[in-house]
Formats: C-alpha cells, structure tokens, sequence
C-alpha cells in the first residue's frame, strides 16, 4: 500500500509529511530514554525483518492481486507504540530512497497509513486490552488478527481520502471506496495470521512479559532471539522474495481497476522534479539492477540477483538507519519524559 506521487497532490503531500513528522517528533519524547536505549538492537532487527517480509507479496485468490506485510501491527507489538513508528519511518524511508519503492512527495502520507493507524489506534483499543488478559496463543491470535485488519481498513480508507483530497478525478470516491477495502480486507486477515505466528514464537522467548506494559520488554534481546531474528532476514531477504508474486498490489490492482490502466501519470513541475530526484537516488529501483546495455549477465538472471541482492540490502540499510534514528533520540533527550 506505498501510495506513489502521481496519486497525491503536493499539498496533500506537504501536509501528511508535517503530520508524520509531528508524530516522529512526538514519539522521539515519549520513549523513556533507558529503556529506550536497551530496545534499539530490536528496533533494528526487527525494521529488517519487516522489509524483508515486505518483499514477499502473496497472491489474493480470485482477484488478480497480490499483498504484503504492512508490518506496523507488528512492531507496535514488538517495541511499543512509539518505537514502532520510528521503525516503520526508517523502513519507509529506506524504500524510497534507495529503492524508490512509495513516492518522495507520498512519504509523508505511507509513514500515516502504515504505521499511525497500526501503532496508535489499533494496538492501544484492541490488541493491548486483549493481551492484558494473557499472554496466550488464542489471546495473540485474536488480538492480531482484529488489529491488523483494523490498521489496514484505516489505512485504506486514509488513501482513498488522500487522492479525493488530492482532486484526483480520475478515482472517483465511491469506486476508489469499494475497490481498495474489501481487496485490503483479505490482505489484513493474511497478515494477521503472519504477525499472530511470529508474536507467538517472539512470546516463547519470553515467557514473563510485563503484563502492565506487554509491548515493553524486561530486558535486553537475547543471543538466541538475535541470531533467529538475523537468520530469518537472510533467508526471507535472500531467497523467499525471488518468490515473490509479480501481480499489483492491492493499490495498484484498485487504482488499474478503476482506470484501465498500470497507474495515474504526474501532472506537474514539482511531481517530475520529484521522479528525477528519485531515479537518481535510487540504487535498486524496484529491486532491480539498473539496466545496461554493457551488461555481460542474462537479463533474467540479472533480475534474480537484483532482487536478492536488494533484500539483503535493504535489509541492512533499514537495521543501520533505524539504529541511526535511535541513538539521535536517545542523545537528543536531556530530561526523562513523563510516561
């Protein structure tokens, strides 16, 4: 659900980016910063397996389109609220930037669909108050299964606004409505069903969680759960995503549904200037390889590569960036916050 700049207008665009950023800001001085400071090797690792998985779009059956994690439910529950958001901007970050994947102009509007409605309206109303009654495998799947459905029936329905807001005629509200929820409602009961299986396996690791807090963990990752963690990002990152379905995404399915076409163009200056800024920034667009004309290796074997080679990546970007981000907040923070 990475909203490309052809589908927002740059106000919109503008606004949304103040709005994430008013929330990265507000999250940064919500963190107590010790415990803060013991939860960033799981924001890294945890950010990394988040972009691996995002790389591995399934099929929806019946419909033509394809999905991914979203990913927000789970860091809420992983790191908390705050934290989460942080990740899930350095993830968003890393895709646009380096591999142009959601526009520059759209990052603001990706970071609020992806991650607000997931890690401060989901994860506070319904997956922590169900939690609070146990940490049990029926507990974690109910509560991933209503949230992560929930974060996405907002979020989907924060996109539909964006464009009518964007004066995007083309997608007319009612149909642009009806095409985006019910494909991202199959989409969320898949990707509850794989955060309820890795939340599940996280617990066993730590049998004892704080009941009061369930997101916040009582002490530093462990060895083991670091070496899990790094095992499954090489595996997802390196080889699973060649798997990946080619079908659009539920996105790109409904915007083509509704206009007959791959997509809507940019109509102006700014979204152009915008394009350029990010072709040249990119190092694997689209998780590929720049195409060449020297080039000595087959053109699929070169996709192959590329795709491997971005997960792996991206994966390692994301984990430095979210580290990154981590320690500024961290160093920035001068007085413990009221929690």
């Amino acid at each position: 659900m990475h909203m490309v700049d052809a589908l927002i207008s740059p106000i919109v665009g503008g606004a949304m980016l103040a709005a994430s950023g008013s929330i990265m800001a507000y999250s940064a001085g919500k963190i107590e910063k010790e415990a803060f400071k013991s939860k960033l090797p799981l924001m890294g690792l945890a950010g990394a397996f988040v972009f691996a998985a995002q790389m591995i779009n399934f099929v929806i059956p019946g419909t033509g389109a394809s999905g991914h994690l979203g990913g927000g439910m789970l860091l809420a529950a992983l790191l908390g609220p705050y934290a989460g958001f942080l990740t899930m901007a350095a993830i968003l970050l890393t895709q646009a930037v380096f591999f142009a994947d959601g526009g520059l102009l759209a990052y603001g509007c990706n970071v609020f669909n992806l991650a607000f409605y997931t890690c401060f309206i989901a994860y506070p109303f319904i997956y922590k108050p169900i939690l609070k009654k146990g940490f049990s495998k029926k507990n974690i799947f109910i509560g991933s299964m209503l949230s992560s459905v929930l974060g996405l029936q907002l979020g989907a329905f924060s996109v539909v606004i964006q464009t009518l807001l964007s004066h995007k005629s083309a997608l007319s509200f009612g149909q642009f409505f009806m095409a985006m929820q019910p494909i991202h409602l199959a989409i969320g009961l898949l990707e509850g069903l794989i955060t309820a299986g890795v939340l599940t396996l996280f617990y066993k690791a730590y049998p004892k969680p704080d009941y009061n807090h369930p997101a916040y963990l009582p002490k530093p990752i462990t060895r083991k759960l670091t070496t899990c963690f790094l095992i499954c990002i090489l595996i997802i990152g390196g080889i699973f995503s060649l798997f990946s379905s080619s079908a659009p995404d539920g996105l790109e399915w409904s915007v083509a549904k509704i206009t007959n076409s791959q997509g809507l163009v940019a109509d102006n200056a700014l979204h152009t200037k915008a394009q350029m800024l990010q072709d040249q920034l990119a190092v694997l667009p689209d998780y590929s390889f720049k195409p060449s004309a020297n080039s000595l290796i087959p053109y699929a074997l070169s996709e192959t590569l590329g795709t491997s080679a971005s997960g792996l990546l991206g994966s390692m970007l994301t984990f430095s960036l979210t580290m990154l981000i981590g320690a500024a907040c961290c160093q920035l923070k001068k007085t413990k916050p009221v929690t």
